[in-house]
């Protein structure tokens, strides 16, 4: 037998793969050094630089252990994602963990039951390594919180890294972990992904159950993952999808007969770009020449000549309903769900620990939150929302309408696919007052999968020595993840874009742990001046 432990590790945790870990293992490299050598990177990289993780589990080590004793044994069964370290949005519940989306307020927030997608990855054979900042209560998309201060884009130290699961991408972009879950109500998944040159998933309505997700909107809200190739992303997918309807969500009873258990990996290289028909939303580029929208426009284009050059047919879409302004103005339901939603949460007999009882108490007077200045009244027309309103209703038909419309889109054009730039722009600097240009409203109503990959890079500049990461967005028909990851997979090989950052290249010495290292939250947090900290006047 080969011998399993050893004092230090072979293992190279820099853009490590699924597969990368499972050679390893199969090397004779131990689980428990594996985790740990994401751990040294973490506690040598993270604070100070890129502020991406709130807590570390403490049981992760002692779980590698398990798993190595579990290897060296005779006919043991080994999941897909054995021994691949996860990071966490914190707003998704472990019972080893507070889950506090990023508030001081839910600092002490402890869930006893683990969110049935973190029970679907640890069923797998994952190991959770800990949590990741997001924007506060994911409200946003520049992902600072009061918690867990600035994250910082990994690329560009001037940046945000996109949001409202800006940690979870920063933190996989760095190599703190092979993979990472967040979360989607409008753009979340999709916009870190696409800020950290990442591939992102938001899935179809239903296909991922939301049950232990602290919520914002029934109706938008998503679970995806996040990793750094499209064979990572379609393995995550066929482990956390739900293999049954959940009672607790209703909208995994919508999967269809056919799709529920499907291994998103067994085919990923079967398909091909010749003769696929990609419609191109027209109105969703911004076409005014700027530093910030230019680098985007020409990755977009010099993509659209890629996909022409391999056999693709683009098709483009100069339809004005399609337009990112009117859609969240006439479809946008969280200021009607999200009180409602959020109070059923914090009243969950199991969610122990001290905690507001509800929203409100969460924004009452005492409680230190960070809310930017352009969401005071958003979050006060949001205590007063209603699922009882008219407007409810109106808004519900307004995205029947829209979803009716789309299909007739993807019909009409016979399209395989429809893409456009997840941000029109490149991602907002540390200190702008919103994540403004991403296009990520439409799959968010409608409940389309949706795809974020890599598209190219800005020019290097002082602070972004390789360039800031530009992503476009492949927008399928619901239940089509299959095909958009062929497609993605494709595409990834074809142009083969994605990039670390430079920082994150340098190797860091290993260290062998006995326990878990602890975060210190306050130590190298950056909330910048612009967003104060305080409560809601």
């Amino acid at each position: 037998m080969v011998q399993r432990y050893r004092h230090d590790s072979l293992f190279d945790p820099r853009e490590a793969t699924i597969a990368s870990v499972h050679n390893a293992l199969y090397s004779g490299e131990s689980c428990r050094n594996i985790v740990s050598s994401f751990l040294s990177r973490i506690e040598a990289l993270d604070h100070g630089r890129i502020n991406s993780i709130i807590s570390l589990d403490p049981d992760s080590l002692s779980i590698a252990s398990q798993q190595d004793a579990l290897f060296a044994s005779k006919n043991a069964t080994i999941g897909p994602l054995f021994c691949v370290p996860v990071l966490l949005k914190d707003n998704l519940d472990t019972a080893s963990l507070p889950t506090t989306s990023g508030s001081l307020a839910l600092r002490d927030s402890r869930p006893s039951i683990d969110a049935a997608v973190v029970k679907a990855l640890k069923d797998a054979g994952a190991i959770i390594l800990g949590k990741t900042n997001l924007q506060e209560l994911a409200l946003e998309g520049i992902s600072v919180s009061s918690l867990g201060g600035q994250t910082v884009n990994p690329y560009d130290t001037e940046r945000t890294p996109g949001g409202s699961s800006g940690g979870s991408g920063a933190s996989v972009a760095a190599s703190f972990a092979v993979l990472s879950l967040g979360t989607d109500t409008i753009n979340s998944v999709r916009n870190p992904a696409s800020a950290n040159s990442l591939f992102g998933l938001r899935p179809t309505r239903g296909l991922i159950s939301r049950v232990g997700v602290v919520p914002n909107s029934h109706t938008q809200d998503a679970v995806g993952p996040i990793a750094r190739c499209v064979e990572d992303l379609a393995i995550a997918l066929s482990a956390i999808a739900s293999s049954q309807p959940d009672m607790e969500d209703n909208s995994t009873a919508l999967v269809p007969e056919g799709i529920r258990g499907t291994d998103y990996y067994t085919d990923l290289a079967s398909g091909s770009l010749t003769g696929k028909r990609i419609g191109v939303l027209e109105t969703f580029f911004d076409r005014t020449s700027t530093n910030e929208t230019d680098p985007v426009n020409e990755a977009m284009d010099a993509m659209m000549a890629r996909l022409q050059e391999a056999g693709a047919i683009v098709v483009p879409i100069n339809d004005p309903s399609y337009n990112v302004i009117s859609i969240l103005a006439s479809c946008e339901t969280q200021i009607f769900e999200l009180r409602q939603e959020v109070d059923k949460y914090l009243s969950r007999a199991s969610l122990k620990g001290q905690h507001p009882a509800s929203l409100e108490d969460l924004y009452s007077e005492g409680n230190s939150f960070l809310v930017l200045p352009q969401q005071y009244g958003f979050i006060k027309a949001v205590l007063k929302g209603s699922t009882d309103e008219k407007e409810y209703e109106t808004t519900l038909s307004n995205i029947q309408e829209l979803t009716g419309h789309l299909h007739a889109t993807f019909a009409a054009d016979h399209l395989d696919a429809i893409m456009y730039p997840q941000q029109k722009n490149l991602p907002v600097k540390i200190g702008a007052a919103s994540q403004s240009g991403r296009n990520g409203i439409l799959a968010g109503v409608t409940g389309f999968p949706s795809l974020a990959l890599p598209a190219g890079f800005s020019p290097v500049t002082k602070t972004a020595p390789i360039g800031v990461p530009v992503g476009l967005e492949l927008m399928g028909l619901p239940w089509t993840e299959a095909k958009l990851l062929q497609i993605a997979h494709e595409v990834q090989a074809l142009t083969q874009i994605r990039k670390p950052p430079v920082w994150a290249r340098q190797s860091i010495p290993f260290r062998n742990y006995d326990v878990v290292p602890s975060i210190m939250l306050k130590d190298g947090n950056r909330i910048p001046s612009a967003y104060p900290l305080g409560v809601l006047s």
